[in-house]
């Protein structure tokens, strides 16, 4: 056989047909040869006829004549073969492995993906307890211990622009794991802080690494769920992200029982060492080599380009930012709306907080088993902004004396209301913005974890502009925040036109669930 043969194909058959001796009959007319086209013609009815007899499900395919050394030589396996268009990112991508891989341990990944995506919450509520002894310790006002907070929560919106693009080129596994051990460093070298400048600087570098656990578990769940599955997988992520605000405060509460408030960071550090030693033993690598980002700077910035000039992306990134802003306002000005303006006790306040937390916790599952599947995302993310509208409106005129003095108990069931609606809104909206990516989901995580706590930053201060004697601020916030979400959504995600996802702002389009759930709202 000639070398380069390619059994099937007609410029092969050419060359073979070519190269026999031709053995003419003595005294017999030569017959004339058929010309090079009409061979190829020729070989290429053969080979599609080949081609239908050959099915999965007939034996003939794998018989041992099928199966021969030359159907299986290196000549036959050509580079042509095994060509980057055959072993297609598409053909290779994780979610088309993650059926057979971690897609199918259920539990175990959602602990571990819970686990980094509690992170955040560990870090700044489990400390909050602390802030007056931290105060009296290193002798320093207490606004300069809120910069501890202000640093990590920019260490963490920062640190996701840069360890999501980081994670498309060299995989979830190397960024996640050096981010887990430098936010262990960080998290040790705060309980030895001497002085609160070190407090502040090791704060920030504690942002910066924990962010990986936020974007990357992000990215992990696009490499292996798509459409309906990823939406019920983020609402399955809201029970361990849900919880993990109430049970810091009392973790950080009891480690002050029995020492100061450096042993909250110790305790932090143990938390991390058991993260990155689950995450080293128990979840692999879930970005193939074929779909990682390989040119360097120039693709990273590429890629983000065209996130950021995806209208239908950006539509969801900033209506999820704003509707997050609303529930920044509310974490923000609760203590002091509960306990300043309607006098109730820091017991009660950490009841109602539980309480509401809870309710988020039960409508997010709510949407993961039921509403997942049957109504599309675009709705209900669309149901979900229209309640929490309505629960500021609410907020906002018992807030301004419309319905004359009220107690606590109207308030508190219309904040119930709203933080409970936040299980159907913050997931979906996530779900819907990650579905139009795939090979660049770390950097479309880090645009939709960096906007969000940005966006929320900036509301959070306007909550006490008129002082700590009203209500109004924090529900003209809510409010004002639902509506900038809502016209985002309507504006620029236009949920009721007809439309194909594709990835990265190009024109491939995506498949199975990444088909616009949203095309029959």
């Amino acid at each position: 056989m000639p070398e380069g043969h390619i059994p099937g194909s007609a410029a092969a058959e050419s060359n073979t047909v070519a190269a026999e001796p031709e053995h003419a009959k003595p005294g017999a007319a030569a017959e004339p040869r058929p010309t090079r086209s009409a061979q190829a013609v020729r070989a290429t009815r053969a080979a599609r006829e080949t081609t239908a007899k050959a099915s999965p499900t007939n034996p003939t395919t794998l018989s041992p004549t099928t199966l021969s050394p030359t159907t299986l030589s290196p000549t036959t396996l050509s580079p042509t073969t095994l060509s980057p268009t055959t072993l297609s990112p598409t053909t290779l991508s994780p979610t088309t492995l993650s059926p057979t891989t971690l897609s199918r341990t259920g539990l175990l990944v959602t602990l571990i993906l819970g686990g980094l995506t509690a992170t955040p919450p560990l870090a700044m509520d489990m400390y909050l307890p602390a802030l007056p002894e931290v105060t009296n310790s290193l002798h320093t006002p207490a606004t300069t211990v809120q910069l501890t907070l202000t640093a990590c929560l920019a260490g963490m919106a920062l640190g996701q622009l840069l360890i999501g693009p980081m994670s498309d080129r060299f995989g979830r596994r190397r960024p996640l794991l050096l981010g887990l051990a430098v936010y262990i460093v960080a998290t040790a070298l705060c309980a030895l802080a001497p002085t609160i400048e070190t407090l502040v600087a090791f704060r920030l570098v504690q942002g910066l690494a924990g962010s990986a656990g936020i974007v990357i578990a992000r990215a992990v769940v696009r490499d292996l769920y798509d459409g309906d599955a990823m939406a019920r997988f983020f609402s399955n992520l809201m029970l361990i992200s849900g919880v993990a605000p109430i049970v810091a405060p009392l973790i950080g509460g009891q480690i002050l029982r029995v020492t100061d408030w450096r042993g909250v960071f110790v305790v932090l550090t143990a938390i991390g060492i058991a993260l990155l030693a689950v995450v080293w033993a128990r979840l692999p690598e879930t970005l193939t080599p074929a779909d990682r980002h390989g040119g360097g700077i120039g693709e990273t910035l590429g890629a983000m380009r065209g996130l950021l000039t995806d209208r239908i992306f950006m539509g969801y990134v900033l209506a999820g930012g704003f509707a997050f802003a609303a529930l920044f306002a509310y974490i923000s000005a609760s203590p002091f709306v509960i306990q300043e303006i309607y006098g109730a006790s820091p017991q009660t306040f950490s009841l109602l907080f539980g309480v509401n937390s809870v309710g988020l916790v039960i409508v997010g599952q709510i949407n993961g088993k039921i509403l997942v599947g049957r109504v599309s995302l675009d709705k209900v993310f669309a149901v979900g902004l229209t309640i929490v509208a309505l629960s500021a409106t609410a907020l906002l005129l018992m807030s301004l004396g419309v319905f004359g003095e009220v107690g606590l108990t109207p308030v508190a069931a219309a904040l119930f209301v709203l933080m409970s609606a936040m299980g159907v809104t913050l997931p979906n909206t996530q779900a819907l913005a990650l579905m139009r990516v795939r090979h660049a989901a770390g950097s479309a995580s880090a645009l939709l974890g960096t906007s969000s706590f940005l966006i929320g930053a900036i509301a959070s201060p306007l909550v006490g502009v008129a002082g700590e004697d009203t209500a109004v601020p924090m529900a003209v916030v809510q409010l004002a925040s639902t509506l900038v979400a809502a016209a985002c959504f309507v504006a620029l995600c236009r949920p009721w036109n007809r439309r194909t996802t594709v990835e990265d702002g190009g024109s491939t389009p995506l498949s199975s669930g990444a088909d616009r759930m949203g095309e029959d709202s």
